[in-house]
C-alpha cells in the first residue's frame, strides 16, 4: 500500500470533517473505515447542530463555530448536504424548569448568541399542534439541521477532489509505532499502510483504537433510539424538544422532572425534528448498554408516551419503525481534540457524544489546524486529552 502523511480511522461525521480539512490543507490523507461511509454512529442518529443543548463556555462556542463552518461549506461544495437553519425550540414543562432555563439563556446571550424566551402565546404561532398547557421556552435562532449521511458523503467526494484516498470495508488490526515510540503505520486486514500521523475518529469505539498503542481513553457507548413516523401532514416545523433533555444529558443539571417509571427508568426526554420525507423522527433516550443497538419495545413505548405528552397529535399518527445507535460518551462530556504527548504523531477527534454531527465542522477544521502548527480558531485546551493525565477508569459503563 501507498504511503501518506495522516491516516484518519474512522469515517463518520467527524472523521469525514477531518479527512476533508486535512486534505484542504495540503496533506497526502487516507481515510480508512471497517464498514462504509457513516455506516456507525452517523447513521444511527439525528440530524442537526445545536448551541441551545451546549453548556456556556466553550461547548456552545464550538457548537456555533461549527454551525459556521456547515454554512461556508453549504455554499462550496457542490455535494447537496441539505443544510438549513430552521432555528429551534426548546420547551419548558415546568416553572422550576422556565427560571432555570430565563438563568441559563441570559448566560448565552451575555456571550452574544442568538436565543431568546418565548412565551406560550409565541410558542403556539411557532408550533400549533405543542400542548397547550407548556410555560414558556427557548428559541434559539442559529440551530441548523442537515443530513447526516449526506454530510459524511459531501465531505468524502469534496476531498476526493484534493486527493484523499478511501480505504472501506478496511479493518484497522494494530497500529505501528518505532523504537522510540512514534507512529510508523496503521495495520489493517488487509496490508499496512505507512504514516507519521494517525487521527483516531472511532467516536464509540476510539477506546479499541486507543489500547492499540496502550492508551486508556475514557470514551464508552451510550445508546439512543430514534421512531420514524409514518408520511403524514407538517406536525412540526422545527426541531422541539424538552428542557428535561439537558437534565438527560447533563447528570449536574440540578431539577427534577414529573414523570412516569418508564419515562424514568429509561432517561426519555422528548424531542422531535422534521424531514424533508415530510414525517419525523422522535426521540430519545440514553442509557448505558455497552454497544448492543438492538431496539427495544419498552424504550419505544417511553418514547411514544413522552411525545404525545408534548405533542398530543402524535398519538394519532402511526410509527413505521424504530433504530438505536450509541454516541460516544466521554467523562467530563467535552470530546477529546489533540495530539497525544507520548505518542508522538497519534492525534485524537472523537468522544462528541450526540455532537458529532453537531460539532464535525469545526473538530476537522481544529485538527487540520493543530497539524500545520496553526493557532487554533479559539483556546481548545480544555480538550487535551492531557487532561485524564493518571486516571483510571472503569472497563464498561453497561448497566
Amino acid at each position: 500500500m501507498n504511503s501518506f502523511d495522516v491516516v484518519v480511522v474512522g469515517a463518520g461525521a467527524v472523521g469525514t470533517s477531518v479527512a476533508y480539512h486535512l486534505t484542504k490543507k495540503g496533506f497526502e490523507v487516507a481515510l480508512v473505515e471497517r464498514g462504509d461511509i457513516a455506516s456507525g454512529t452517523s447513521s444511527h442518529c439525528d440530524a442537526v447542530a445545536l448551541i441551545c443543548d451546549k453548556k456556556p463556555g466553550i461547548d456552545t462556542q464550538m457548537g456555533y463555530a461549527s454551525i459556521q463552518v456547515f454554512k461556508e461549506l453549504a455554499k462550496e461544495f457542490s455535494y447537496d448536504f441539505e443544510f438549513h437553519q430552521p432555528g429551534s425550540l426548546y420547551v419548558c414543562e415546568t416553572d422550576q424548569e422556565y427560571e432555570v432555563a430565563a438563568d441559563y439563556v441570559k448566560q448565552q446571550q451575555a456571550d452574544g448568541y442568538a436565543m431568546r424566551m418565548v412565551d406560550p402565546y409565541e410558542m403556539q404561532e411557532m408550533e400549533p399542534y405543542l400542548a397547550k398547557d407548556l410555560v414558556g421556552g427557548i428559541w434559539t435562532e442559529p440551530d441548523s439541521s442537515m443530513s447526516p449521511y449526506k454530510l459524511c458523503f459531501a465531505f468524502v467526494e469534496e476531498a476526493k477532489k484534493l486527493g484523499l484516498k478511501v480505504f472501506d470495508h478496511h479493518t484497522v488490526q494494530g497500529i505501528k509505532l518505532n523504537e522510540k515510540g512514534s507512529v510508523e503505520g496503521v495495520i489493517t486486514d488487509r496490508g499496512t499502510i505507512k504514516t507519521k500521523r494517525v487521527v483516531n475518529c472511532g467516536g464509540p469505539w476510539a477506546r479499541e483504537l486507543g489500547k492499540m498503542v496502550g492508551l486508556d481513553i475514557p470514551i464508552f457507548p451510550r445508546k439512543g433510539t430514534i421512531l420514524i413516523s409514518e408520511k403524514t401532514a407538517r406536525v412540526c416545523n422545527q426541531k422541539v424538544h424538552e428542557f428535561g433533555y439537558m437534565l438527560s444529558k447533563f447528570e449536574d443539571i440540578n431539577f427534577k422532572r414529573n414523570v412516569s417509571e418508564l419515562v424514568e427508568k429509561h432517561n426519555v426526554a422528548f424531542n422531535i425534528e422534521p424531514t424533508k420525507a415530510d414525517n419525523f423522527l422522535l426521540g430519545g433516550n440514553r442509557e448505558y448498554k455497552g454497544f448492543d443497538i438492538n431496539t427495544e419495545i419498552e424504550v419505544m413505548r417511553a418514547i411514544a408516551e413522552r411525545g404525545i405528552r408534548f405533542f398530543p397529535i402524535i398519538s394519532e399518527i402511526n410509527m413505521i419503525r424504530a433504530y438505536s445507535g450509541v454516541r460516544p460518551y466521554c467523562e467530563g462530556h467535552l470530546p477529546i481534540v489533540s495530539e497525544v504527548e507520548e505518542i508522538p504523531g497519534y492525534f485524537i477527534a472523537a468522544g462528541h457524544e450526540g455532537d458529532g454531527i453537531s460539532l464535525s465542522g469545526i473538530t476537522g477544521r481544529m485538527v487540520a489546524q493543530i497539524m500545520a502548527g496553526e493557532e487554533t480558531d479559539f483556546d481548545i485546551s480544555k480538550l487535551n486529552f492531557s487532561r485524564f493525565k493518571g486516571q483510571t477508569f472503569a472497563d464498561d459503563m453497561a448497566e
